[in-house]
């Protein structure tokens, strides 16, 4: 689970942080610290489905659920095999 949560990680600051200063953490507050949007969300969404061959239904991608890469790992856990 570890280099998962690393894949995430990298995506996160490659997409979505502009400023290369700026220093995320698995427990750093993505949605509700202002990283991660709605929209950015769902491509996040997207590239975990692509990246593991998985199929996460909306009912998990919640902003709760997405709101850290810790939690993000962990939904995405319920569904690798």
């Amino acid at each position: 689970m570890e280099e998962m949560k690393k894949a995430i990680l990298e995506y996160i600051v490659e997409e979505y942080l502009e400023d290369d200063d700026d220093e995320i953490t698995f427990d750093s507050p993505l949605i509700s610290g202002g990283i991660v949007d709605s929209f950015s969300m769902v491509s996040l969404k997207r590239f975990l489905e692509t990246k593991y061959s998985i199929s996460i239904p909306d009912e998990k991608a919640t902003p709760e659920a997405f709101d850290t890469v810790d939690s993000i790992a962990t939904v995405v856990n319920e569904f690798v095999s």
